[in-house]
């Protein structure tokens, strides 16, 4: 006889609607927030609601988004998102420029996740480049 685990299974995660709490953090719905960003309907007005429209992205599996949002000199030609990838919270740590009055701006974060059971967390500081009035992902370098 086989023992059974008395802890229910989880299922697939939510789909995220126009009305789930945004991912990125601030207290917006998805639509309102970065949903509208990821539906093509307007442009992150500054690289801080950039990097958080991006996060959302990854939680979201926005594969077009990150790559439309990504400087042409370092996109790659690609991505692969890990499915067993679950980001869990966002907490931005400082800004510099980024802003409608800036060309560059960085946004240094920590993004907590869990792949696979395992917590983790990525610190980066990223690098962000406004091109003809749209603010896009350049490079990120972890932070230790």
């Amino acid at each position: 006889m086989s023992k059974r685990s008395s802890r229910p299974k989880r299922g697939p995660e939510p789909a995220l609607t126009a009305a789930s709490p945004c991912p990125c953090g601030l207290p917006a719905a998805y639509g309102e927030c970065c949903g509208r960003f990821h539906s093509g309907e307007e442009y992150a007005p500054t690289a801080e609601l950039l990097m958080r429209s991006r996060y959302s992205a990854f939680v979201a599996q926005d594969e077009a988004y990150l790559l439309r949002t990504w400087h042409p000199a370092t996109r790659p030609q690609q991505l692969e998102l890990d499915p067993g990838m679950q980001w869990t919270g966002l907490e931005i740590l400082a800004t510099t420029g980024g802003s409608s009055f800036h060309s560059l701006g960085t946004v240094t974060f920590r993004a907590r996740y869990r792949h696979h059971g395992k917590r983790g967390a990525l610190h980066e500081h990223s690098t962000f480049e406004r091109q003809h009035g749209v603010w896009v992902y350049v490079e990120g370098t972890f932070v230790e």
